[in-house]
């Protein structure tokens, strides 16, 4: 079994999300499940990109992100990302972002699932969401990562390729047990932080920062059920007095 996450930026403004688009978006996942997804969720929203995620059987992998590219499509106020999509590298454009990460058969499916968002294509952002897959890689309870980002077109299965435009990166781990949950998304999300204008934001947050910067959001996506770790992770982190 896959996880896999689509990100895209589909909103008919350059720093939110409307609740009418992620309702539109959200009744269509269901069919996500009609075709053999173990579960589907809208796991991310980030400024104006959304995060469409699915464990999924090996030999639906396909067939599951051509749907979920549909959703985004058939749904999208702008079409944005879903336009920079080609059958071959040559035609590639700025587009959708790709994650995927395998899964032990024998565990319940868990992952993390960071998404970021640039306000002007911020070229910096590429490193920061390698810094964090670079933190999870090798800890204790994480199965797999994502690939790196990295130069040069990426093939995305059942969909086709985009190019290393495509500004607003999705990057996740797949973790084992849940006690190593919060070990794992602290260490991705305090190495995205420490990289320059890198900042936090909960779940469905606006853009709204100081233009030249970046914003990531973590969400844990476990067993199908989604929650936003960007406030008890920060409250954590609070110092104590």
């Amino acid at each position: 079994m896959k996880l896999t996450s689509i990100g895209a930026d589909i909103s008919n403004n350059d720093v939110s999300c409307s609740w009418n688009l992620i309702s539109s978006v959200e009744q269509n996942i269901p069919q996500l499940l009609e075709l053999g997804a173990h579960s589907a969720e809208l796991t991310n929203i980030t400024g104006d990109d959304l995060v469409i995620s699915a464990f999924v059987p090996d030999d639906k992998l396909e067939e599951i992100n051509a749907a979920i590219v549909e959703i985004l499509r058939n749904n999208a106020e702008d079409i944005g990302d879903v336009e920079g999509i080609s059958p071959t590298p040559e035609g590639a454009g700025e587009g959708i972002s790709y994650a995927e990460a395998t899964i032990r058969q024998d565990r319940y499916p868990d992952a993390l699932i960071v998404s970021f968002d640039t306000y002007g294509g911020e070229s910096f952002v590429g490193k920061v969401a390698n810094s964090a897959l670079q933190a999870a890689q090798d800890m204790d309870g994480v199965t797999d990562t994502s690939s790196q980002i990295q130069d040069g077109p990426q093939k995305i299965p059942g969909v086709g390729y985009v190019s290393d435009q495509t500004d607003d990166p999705v990057v996740a781990a797949t973790i084992e047990d849940i006690e190593s949950m919060g070990i794992v998304a602290g260490a991705m999300m305090g190495a995205a932080l420490g990289n320059k204008n890198v900042y936090l934001v909960e779940r469905g947050s606006p853009s709204y920062v100081i233009p030249g910067s970046a914003i990531m959001s973590i969400t844990a996506y476990m067993n199908g059920n989604v929650m936003d770790l960007a406030v008890p992770l920060s409250e954590r982190m609070r110092i104590l007095k």
